[in-house]
């Protein structure tokens, strides 16, 4: 594989930030459910922070297939590092953060996510073979992974504190050397707002020779999204296998912010250790896929595997929705892992062999604004009154049931069209 220490360094530098933004991803909606008992107010912000990304999105994929890949990476990060490091040191001062002030943080981190990941994969898919793309995928969907099990086990350890040096992560519990006193929400933001810099440090010393030289569209922003457009429009298959295999990840990132931290909460009545073990579980089934997927469905159709994948998932949210249980509740996080990093890297995969490097940014912000209008209608029908009453919030799960079963169908019927 060409360029290896460009894709070392830029694995490396995506742990480092994955990990203190996971922390801040997983406290932020606790922090509005459990600790200031405001969960309409998270749930509102988020429809009108997943409304503004759509726009952003757009705009996003046009820069990334017109500026250097590796200059975003740093000025995003450099954004977003002040930013937060502001925040945390208001805080600091002040020994408080008003709600809005965290909902900025968790906006402009879902803003990042929005230029990062998409970036994050146009850089690898310019800096590696055709041949190992699958291979190169793979390894983004395991090194995010195990940040995120280290995420979800930091966050079940900083949201909580200990008593008596004992800890519960992931149904097991722990005993450590020392007690540790829960965080404030903006200490967990100052952790943040660091490895956004040290994040820079490491990306700036990244060199590297493009695979092949593509032809960069230099037009006004309109003309450059009328090529991306044109190009799904031209290829129709590609474009609705696109849509449908993104419906998991949508639903996934409105269970992850707005279902599992009431369904913990208000179904299972559990603590903030049992939410965050959650996390650990999803990444443990990640990482699983990560190795293993590629080989496991290497034989199969693209759109046939991605169709079993999504027909497991919706099984586990059938039981999730029904059984008050840990055990399932922890598997079904394992499935949930398995399945959407699944989906993740077939997707990705079949993306980068059929969509060129130099639209590929455009495109994928196509599919992402499509994936963010799920969202906004998602997360508009759980903030309905119903879902706040009771444990009515275990209906979400049934709700992705119904997402997956007719984006499977779908897929079955596109695969007879399939370009592969």
């Amino acid at each position: 594989m060409k360029n290896k220490q460009a894709i070392i360094l830029l694995f490396l530098s995506n742990i480092i930030s994955g990990l203190a933004q996971g922390i801040s991803m997983i406290a932020i909606p606790w922090y509005f459910i459990e600790i200031i008992d405001m969960p309409e107010f998270f749930a509102y912000s988020y429809i009108v922070i997943t409304s503004a990304t759509l726009f952003w999105g757009i705009y996003a994929g046009s820069l990334i297939d017109r500026y250097s890949r590796k200059n975003i990476f740093i000025l995003t990060n450099l954004v977003c590092g002040l930013f937060i490091g502001s925040i945390a040191i208001y805080g600091y001062n002040n020994n408080y953060l008003s709600e809005l002030m965290v909902v900025a943080v968790f906006a402009i981190t879902i803003f990042n996510y929005n230029i990062h990941y998409p970036n994050l994969y146009a850089f690898g898919q310019e800096i590696t073979e055709k041949g190992n793309y699958g291979k190169l995928n793979s390894y983004i969907e395991v090194q995010g992974q195990t940040t995120s099990v280290l995420a979800g086990a930091f966050a079940a350890i900083l949201l909580t504190g200990t008593v008596d040096r004992k800890l519960e992560i992931a149904g097991f519990n722990f005993v450590l050397p020392f007690d540790v006193e829960a965080w404030n929400i903006y200490e967990i933001f100052m952790l943040d707002a660091f490895t956004y810099m040290l994040v820079i440090a490491i990306i700036s010393i990244i060199k590297y020779v493009p695979i092949k030289k593509e032809k960069i569209h230099t037009g006004s922003l309109i003309d450059r999204l009328k090529i991306g457009f044109g190009y799904l429009k031209e290829n129709p298959v590609i474009f609705m296998f696109g849509i449908t295999s993104y419906m998991l990840f949508a639903f996934t990132l409105v269970e992850l912010h707005v279902i599992l931290p009431s369904y913990v909460h208000d179904f299972l009545q559990a603590s903030g250790n049992v939410y965050a073990s959650a996390e650990v579980y999803y990444s443990i089934g990640a990482i699983f896929s990560g190795v293993l997927i590629l080989r496991l469905l290497s034989k199969f159709n693209t759109y046939f595997a991605v169709t079993f994948l999504m027909m497991n998932v919706a099984l586990a949210f059938y039981a999730m929705t029904f059984y008050k249980s840990l055990v399932i509740f922890f598997l079904g996080s394992l499935i949930l892992g398995i399945t959407n990093a699944g989906v993740r890297i077939l997707r990705t995969t079949y993306l980068f062999n059929h969509i060129p490097n130099n639209l590929i940014g455009r495109a994928t912000s196509v599919f992402s604004s499509l994936n963010i209008l799920v969202r906004i209608i998602l997360i508009s029908v759980f903030a309905l009154p119903f879902f706040n009453i009771g444990d009515n919030i275990r209906w979400g799960y049934m709700v992705g049931v119904v997402m997956m079963v007719i984006s499977s169908f779908i897929l079955l019927i596109l695969h007879r069209k399939s370009p592969q």
